[in-house]
């Protein structure tokens, strides 16, 4: 039984995209790995992006820097 966690910053991913990543990730173990679909389990974990950091800083502070 596969199980996929995914972990995304919480930035408005809409419940469809959700449903999109389920299914593909569901699609691609069973297509690579032959795994059965019906006891794949996938999971999204929506982090705040104060708890989510890249570069030594998070992620809110990273998207109120102005882009260049």
């Amino acid at each position: 039984m596969p199980y996929v966690n995914i972990k995304i910053t919480k930035t408005g991913a809409t419940t469809e995209q959700k449903a999109e990543l389920i299914k593909g990730a569901t699609e691609l173990l069973q297509r690579v790995l032959n795994k059965n679909p019906a006891t794949t389990v996938v999971v999204i974990d929506e982090v705040d992006t104060d708890n989510w950091g890249v570069g030594g800083e998070t992620v809110t502070a990273r998207n109120a820097k102005p882009k260049p």
